[in-house]
């Protein structure tokens, strides 16, 4: 586990002195600045338990004492250091500031750490200063008072010297006392009662200079301590509005006034509707605007959003005229427009709105504006108003169909893509807006996607017709475009405008593919056709000039990778699937995958371009691609000549070999020789590809059984000997720990498997085979009962191994911080994979007939109890379906405890591992009642055969989906330095 902020305390307290003990010029605010940086995150954590103080080796209360320390060296440092020095700790304690203003809880910062006596010391070497110093001096001090109005409210002496500050002749020093009595009267209704007096006199006051008019008007934001004095304050403000028509001093009340009104619900309504009032065209436009700015601020941050009115809504609708209101005001318009709709859209009376369709017109004349800003905010509204409609009476909305309104939304994002690609003579946009408009615009389309997964295939076909359109447009085939420059020299020689965020386009439309494939994977609408589609996508990518090589394997890996997926789903969950839709051999496929981008992998080697290669390696080592990562990893292992490099790109090029080792257990020796001969891979490997191949026998996996039990004894030792590489590489200590525990998991996992499939060859039952490798039929071996019951036992040691290793995965997900979705998702879908494992091979021999007493106690229930915790949010069929299994072995007396490690997001993957779920449960169930059903001396025969069967068959179903790694396995210490490393014209001189 990572050390926390708490476990560094005493190095940051040293760094800190030595720091400002330094004679160097400027190190001692460096180490101030860095100390404010480090107490900014410690701020964020929360407070260490006793189990981390044990972990790291701390006394409890260490943390506090050496809190103690940095806080009053920072003290130290300002009332004994120059005016640079004093500013520079002010700035840390605004920062502590503003972070504790994020928190809900304002006790627990490191502030709060402090002792009592040492608050108490802090704020009189702070009120030294303020009484010995100049003008600036006593202004960073009032500041600082501010900054600690949590430790300060109660002392007499601070407050006392806050609100004498205010009748100063120094502008400065009554500015900082205005910031520092803010902070108090959130704190004290008795000060903010005293601070609104002497504000009111000196706001009206003539002889008040402007700047201190201003900060006194910003104070009136602070006076919400209590509702009764927040109405106070308000209706004070109020009359100062009234009576005053200068421009700067109504803009600061606006806001002043907009943020008090969002702290009383009694407020809100009186406050939007007299910023409305402000909404007209005889208003100067910075009131027009920041009216809207305070509006926009209610609706967010209010305890509760006004109802709407046909009043507001015209005035909204009625700014976004382009003639008269300028860009500024129109999106700031839409703005409140979309949080309105959103908020009253699904309660709104009709009196309350504009005819619905006339909405939807002026809507849609606004996705056509000039002003990017405006598109895509009309753009987001109409995606969000097809949201709220569905399910929707039409007759409530002037007939308006959600469906028909959501595929018209998809109709118009498309033909905006398509007029932001397409090059208008005289015309230019930002590389920056494009980019930009791009993404925003795909991102919506998958909005409306995931709303309507029925429309899938319409977005499906669009696409299609749009990258045809591109690929045609540009024209050349990649084989035909400067062969003898590199894919990213070819970029750049180009025209940079319009082409390379096309390229970044197609990126973010096969996201978008794939979601629209999770979707109607998910709701089983699936076809042959749709995936021919997104066949006929990759193809065009694959001819289209405009990409570079790795950016075109890195498209097709993330297209190829959903049908694969999808095509899994079709081969795992076979039995269930009677219509026919899906008849593509999954084993051709996975073939022909690999063919193209390992073609595409080498011609990036041959151009020299090692970064993009690496970078390949690592994209396809996150989507199971490993024939493709072995292949890379292996040949950069040849280039380099650091000893930590090598021992990196070995231990990956180890890791690769053996997962492509897994994935050939699966593929018929037919399919894999065409794809060693494509690429004569074998005599360009280090490790070639026929050694993976072994001796076949046959098609069958019973047949091939001992050469697949050999090739996963192969695989892990692999894994064992990558484990071992990475830990002989010399960098800073943890800084690889993730990365070994990850692989000594997989190892663990893949032993156990192999223990299992040892186990099925044990001859407790025989099958006849014919010369043509048919099974004919099976007879009981006549063994002793011992050795039945002996392979029950081992059986369900392996599972509660197993069980074990899916609470590792769990564990291993919540030591390390800063660990992406993505990865925490394929941790989440291991940590499952072990679950079920264990479930199906605690229960493949467990029957009442058959129980072993020495069997480790309550561990059937664990195993129900795991698979229930890991299914219930995703699968609650196949959850309820185990509930069956509890009259055939006991709860657990204690519920373990779980970790927040639980799968949430059903990507593609997930749903193959899913299906393979309920095949196990369903299996485990069938094969319970048909032992109900049959005699006792049946169950040695019929049970115990179909349950070893049943075992195998979800092993096979497992080893199908692809091992997918983490991207966090590839965030190490150095990866930044690669960039430079594997220039072609470093590669071979760095040490």
């Amino acid at each position: 586990m990572e050390r926390t902020s708490a476990a560094c305390a005493m190095e940051w307290s040293i760094d800190l002195e030595k720091g400002l003990r330094s004679k160097k010029s400027g190190q001692s605010l460096e180490a101030i600045l860095q100390i404010g940086r480090k107490l900014e995150q410690w701020d964020r954590e929360p407070a260490i338990n006793m189990a981390q103080c044990n972990m790291f080796g701390l006394i409890p209360g260490e943390d506090r004492l050496f809190a103690n320390t940095i806080l009053l060296r920072l003290g130290d440092a300002f009332s004994s250091g120059d005016k640079q020095t004093k500013l520079c700790v002010v700035k840390v304690f605004l920062l502590l500031l503003r972070n504790r203003k994020k928190r809900s809880s304002q006790q627990d910062g490191v502030l709060f750490k402090c002792s009592l006596e040492n608050r108490l010391e802090l704020l009189r070497r702070v009120k030294y200063v303020f009484d010995t110093g100049d003008v600036e001096s006593r202004s960073l001090a009032l500041v600082l008072f501010g900054c600690w109005a949590d430790i300060a409210k109660d002392s007499a002496d601070i407050r006392f010297l806050v609100l004498s500050s205010l009748v100063s002749c120094d502008v400065l020093q009554v500015e900082a006392s205005l910031f520092a009595g803010g902070f108090f009267c959130e704190l004290s209704d008795d000060f903010a009662s005293i601070l609104l007096e002497i504000l009111v006199n000196m706001v009206t006051s003539s002889e008040t200079p402007s700047t201190v008019r201003l900060a006194g008007v910003r104070a009136f934001a602070k006076m919400g301590c209590s509702t009764s004095h927040a109405r106070k304050a308000y209706k004070a403000g109020l009359k100062l509005v009234l009576s005053s028509s200068e421009e700067d001093f109504l803009v600061a009340m606006l806001i002043s006034l907009s943020k008090l009104a969002a702290k009383s619900a009694c407020l809100i309504s009186g406050q939007v509707g007299w910023l409305f009032s402000y909404l007209t065209q005889d208003k100067p436009l910075l009131l027009q605007a920041t009216a809207l700015k305070c509006i926009h601020y209610i609706i967010v941050k209010g305890m509760c959003h006004f109802p709407a009115s046909l009043v507001s809504i015209k005035t909204l609708v009625s700014m976004l005229d382009e003639s008269e209101f300028p860009p500024a005001l129109q999106c700031g318009a839409l703005q409140i427009l979309r949080k309105v709709l959103l908020y009253n859209l699904p309660t709104m009376p009709c009196a309350n709105m504009l005819k619905f369709s006339e909405l939807l017109t002026i809507l849609e004349k606004a996705t056509q504006s000039l002003i990017m800003a405006k598109r895509l905010l009309a753009t987001r509204i109409l995606v969000d108003i097809s949201g709220k409609l569905m399910g929707r009476n039409e007759g409530e909305f002037d007939g308006v169909d959600s469906t028909a309104l959501a595929s018209r939304v998809i109709s118009m994002v498309i033909d905006q893509i398509h007029l932001l690609i397409k090059p208008v003579p005289g015309f230019h946009h930002l590389d920056t807006e494009m980019d930009q408009e791009g993404r925003s615009l795909l991102s919506l389309l998958l909005l409306v996607v995931k709303k309507y997964p029925d429309l899938g295939g319409m977005v499906l076909d669009k696409i299609c017709l749009l990258t045809e359109h591109i690929v045609n447009m540009h024209g050349q085939l990649t084989g035909t475009a400067e062969p003898e420059l590199s894919g990213r020299e070819i970029l750049e020689s180009r025209e940079p405008n319009n082409k390379v965020i096309t390229s970044k386009l197609f990126l973010c439309m096969s996201k978008l593919v794939v979601a629209c494939l999770e979707n109607l994977n998910e709701s089983g609408a699936i076809t042959t056709q749709i995936l021919d589609k997104v066949e006929f996508l990759v193809k065009h990518v694959q001819r289209c000039s405009l990409l570079d090589i790795s950016m075109n394997i890195v498209y097709t890996f993330m297209l190829h990778s959903s049908i694969t997926y999808c095509m899994m789903f079709s081969e795992i969950d076979k039995n269930d699937i009677l219509d026919g839709k899906l008849f593509i051999p999954l084993q051709g496929y996975l073939i022909q995958h690999e063919i193209v981008t390992l073609e595409c992998a080498k011609n990036l080697l041959e151009r020299k371009d090692n970064w993009s290669a690496y970078r390949i390696g690592k994209y396809a080592a996150c989507h199971g691609a490993w024939f493709t990562a072995a292949f890379i990893f292996e040949h950069l292992t040849l280039m380099v000549q650091s000893d930590t490099k090598y021992q990196w790109f070995k231990s990956l090029s180890e890791f690769a070999h053996s997962e492509r080792k897994i994935q050939l257990l699966n593929l018929p020796e037919e399919h894999c020789f065409p794809l060693v001969n494509s690429l004569e891979i074998n005599k360009t490997g280090v490790i070639p590809f026929t050694d993976d191949l072994g001796v076949g026998k046959g098609t069958d996996w019973k047949l091939r059984l001992p050469n697949n039990v050999e090739n996963l004894i192969q695989a892990c030792n692999s894994l064992r000997s990558s484990e071992e590489t990475m830990g002989a590489i010399i960098i800073s200590d943890h800084a690889l720990s993730f990365q070994r525990w990850f692989l000594a998991l997989r190892t663990k996992v893949l032993e156990s498997v192999g223990d299992i499939l040892k186990l099925y060859c044990v001859p407790l039952t025989h099958d006849n085979i014919s010369n043509d490798g048919q099974v004919e039929d099976s007879t009981v071996v006549e063994s002793p009962r011992f050795l039945l019951t002996s392979v029950a036992s081992s059986l369900t040691q392996i599972s509660f191994r197993l069980n074990g290793l899916a609470r590792e995965f769990d564990l291993i997900a919540a030591s390390f911080m800063g660990i992406d979705k993505k990865s925490l998702e394929i941790i989440s879908s291991q940590a499952l994979s072990c679950s079920l494992l264990a479930f199906s091979t605690g229960f493949s021999l467990f029957f009442p007939e058959l129980y072993i007493r020495m069997s480790r106690e309550c561990l059937h229930g664990m195993l129900i109890q795991d698979l229930v915790w890991r299914l219930q949010q995703i699968d609650c069929e196949t959850s309820t379906k185990l509930g069956f299994l509890w009259k055939f072995c006991r709860r657990p007396k204690i519920s373990l405890l779980q970790s927040r490690n639980q799968m949430l997001n059903v990507s593609c993957e997930a749903t193959c591992l899913l299906t393979a779920c309920r095949y196990a449960v369903t299996g485990v169930v069938d094969l319970h009642n048909d032992a109900n059903r049959v005699h006792e001396d049946e169950i040695s025969h019929r049970v115990t055969k179909n349950g070893l069967q049943l075992l195998l068959d979800i092993i096979t179903k497992w080893l199908l989906i692809p091992f997918r790694t983490p991207n966090h396995f590839f965030r190490v210490r150095y990866d930044g330095e690669f960039f430079y490393l594997l220039q072609s014209s470093a590669w071979s001189y760095l040490p």
